[in-house]
C-alpha cells in the first residue's frame, strides 16, 4: 500500500469513527426517550437495562455504519480538497480513481461485514430484544405505599397507612381492605404493621399488631364477625412483582428477527401455495367455459332436444345454471383471496431479504458520492460535511420507506423497491466520480449547481 492510500485512510478513520458513534448516540437517546415509561418505576436490575440497550444498539449499528462512511469522505477529501492536497496528488501523476481506490476496498469489506452482521447478529439481537421487552411490560410496577392514600397495586385489596417508613417496612395506623372474595368482604386495622415481600417476590406478607378483623356476608348481613387480635398476619399474592425473563425459543419471530435462509423457506412456500391457488382458479374457469361451450342452447333449441314445450322445465334449467355460476364464483373468489394473501406474504419478505442486501451495500455507494461531492464542496469542517451527510441518507431513507410502500401496494417490484435509492445515489455518485476524475463538470445542471447552490455553501462555511 502506497503512502498516499495510507494518509488517506488515516483521515478517513477518525471521522468514520466519529459519525457512527454519533448516530449510534442519537439513535440511543431517542430509544431512551422512547422506553423511559416503561423502564422507571419497576425496579430493575441495572444489568437488565444494560442488556436491553446492547441488544437494541444492534439495529443503530446497521444504520450507523453507512452514514460514517458517507461522512467521513465528505469530511476527508473536503479538507483535502480546501487544502488543496487533491491538486497536489493530481500534478504528481495521481487521479481520483486511484485515490478512491483504498476507500473502494474498505467500502467493499464494510459492505461484507455490515451484510454478515445484519444476517447473522441482527435476527437474534433483535428477537432477545422483543423477549426482553416482553417480559419487561410484563413486571408490574415496585410496589410503595405512600402515608395517606390508598393503594390498589394488588387485585382485591386495598391497602391504607397513615404513617409509612419505607427504609424498614413499618406501618402505623393500617387499614386493609379485603375483597378477594365475591361473597364477603373483611376490613382489618391495626394500630401497626410490617410489611415485605418473599424472596421470590411471589407473596406479600403483612403482620398487623394490636387491631380488630370485621368480616361480614354480602349476601346475608346479618352474618357479621368481628375479631380482636394481637397479631394478625395476611399473606397476599404477588406474582408479576419479580422479574423473570422467558425462554427466546417460546416466542414466535417476525420478519425482523429472521435469517434470510429462513424468509426464504416462507417465501418458496407461499409462492407454491399461491401458484396452487393460481391454478385451481384457471382450472375452474377452463372448466366451466368448456362446460358453457357444450351447452349453448336457445331456448327453442332446448325445448326441441328435450322433447317439450313447457316454459317451467326451462326456467328449472335457467335456475340451476344461475346456481352453479354462484357456486363457481364464490370457490374462484375464496382461491383468489387465498392466491393475494400469499402473494403478499411472499412480497413482504422478499423486501426484507433484499433490505439486508441493500443497507450494507451503501456502504460502497457512499464512497462514490461521498469523495468527489466532498471535492466540490470543499467541506471539510463538521457542521457542513453533517448537514450534506443528513440531506443524502434523508433521501436515501425515503427511497427505501417509499419503495416499501409501494412494493406492499403492488407498485413496483420488490426488488427494485429496496434498491431503488442505491440505484438513483449509486448512478449520480458514478458520473459525478467520472467528471471530476476527467476535470470535466458539463453534464446538465452544472452551471446552476455552481451559480446558486455554491453560493449558499460557501455563505454556510462562512458563518
Amino acid at each position: 500500500m502506497s503512502i498516499t492510500s495510507r494518509y488517506i485512510l488515516r483521515n478517513h478513520i477518525g471521522p468514520f469513527l466519529f459519525g457512527v458513534i454519533l448516530v449510534v448516540f442519537l439513535f440511543l437517546f431517542q430509544f431512551i426517550l422512547k422506553s423511559i415509561d416503561q423502564l422507571v418505576g419497576k425496579g430493575l436490575d441495572t444489568w437488565v437495562i444494560i442488556q436491553l440497550i446492547a441488544l437494541n444498539t444492534a439495529w443503530m449499528l446497521v444504520l450507523a455504519v453507512p452514514i460514517g462512511v458517507l461522512f467521513s469522505t465528505l469530511m476527508a477529501f473536503g479538507g483535502m480538497a480546501a487544502s488543496h492536497e487533491i491538486t497536489i496528488i493530481k500534478a504528481s501523476g495521481g487521479s481520483l480513481w486511484r485515490m478512491m481506490t483504498p476507500l473502494i476496498i474498505s467500502g467493499a469489506l464494510l459492505t461484507a461485514g455490515l451484510f454478515w452482521f445484519n444476517d447473522e447478529v441482527l435476527p437474534e439481537a433483535n428477537h432477545q430484544a422483543k423477549v426482553l421487552m416482553i417480559d419487561i411490560n410484563r413486571k408490574k410496577p415496585t410496589f410503595s405505599i405512600e402515608a395517606g392514600q390508598f393503594s390498589t397495586a394488588f387485585d382485591g385489596y386495598t391497602i391504607l397507612a397513615r404513617q409509612v417508613d419505607s427504609v424498614s417496612g413499618n406501618l402505623r395506623g393500617v387499614t386493609i381492605y379485603d375483597n378477594s372474595k365475591s361473597n364477603s368482604t373483611n376490613v382489618i386495622s391495626a394500630d401497626s404493621g410490617v410489611i415485605a415481600f418473599t424472596s421470590d417476590y411471589s407473596k406479600l406478607i403483612i403482620n398487623m399488631y394490636q387491631g380488630e378483623a370485621h368480616q361480614f356476608n354480602v349476601n346475608n348481613v346479618k352474618n357479621y364477625r368481628k375479631t380482636i387480635f394481637s397479631q394478625y398476619q395476611i399473606l397476599i399474592n404477588a406474582s408479576g412483582f419479580n422479574f423473570s425473563q422467558s425462554d427466546i425459543n417460546t416466542v414466535s419471530r417476525g420478519d425482523r428477527e429472521m435469517h434470510i435462509r429462513d424468509m426464504q423457506k416462507i417465501v418458496d412456500e407461499s409462492m407454491t401455495l399461491a401458484n396452487s391457488a393460481q391454478q385451481r382458479i384457471q382450472s375452474v374457469y377452463k372448466r366451466q367455459m368448456d362446460f358453457i361451450k357444450g351447452t349453448s342452447y336457445r331456448k327453442s333449441e332446448w325445448q326441441e332436444s328435450e322433447g317439450t314445450s313447457s316454459d317451467t322445465s326451462y326456467a328449472e334449467a335457467i335456475r340451476r345454471i344461475q346456481s352453479r355460476v354462484s357456486f363457481v364464483r364464490s370457490a374462484i373468489n375464496s382461491d383468489l383471496s387465498q392466491y393475494n394473501d400469499y402473494s403478499q406474504r411472499a412480497k413482504s419478505y422478499i423486501v426484507e431479504i433484499q433490505k439486508k442486501y441493500a443497507i450494507p451495500f451503501a456502504c460502497l455507494i457512499f464512497v462514490f458520492v461521498g469523495c468527489p461531492f466532498g471535492i466540490i464542496t470543499r467541506g471539510g469542517n463538521f457542521g457542513f460535511s453533517a448537514a450534506i451527510t443528513l440531506g443524502f441518507y434523508v433521501f436515501y431513507w425515503a427511497c427505501l420507506i417509499g419503495g416499501e410502500k409501494l412494493a406492499d401496494r403492488g407498485l413496483i417490484s420488490p426488488v427494485l423497491s429496496m434498491w431503488l435509492g442505491n440505484i438513483l445515489l449509486g448512478v449520480f455518485g458514478l458520473i459525478l466520480t467520472i467528471k471530476i476524475n476527467n476535470e470535466s463538470m458539463s453534464f446538465p445542471g452544472w452551471h446552476f449547481f455552481k451559480r446558486n447552490v455554491m453560493k449558499i455553501i460557501d455563505r454556510f462555511k462562512k458563518k
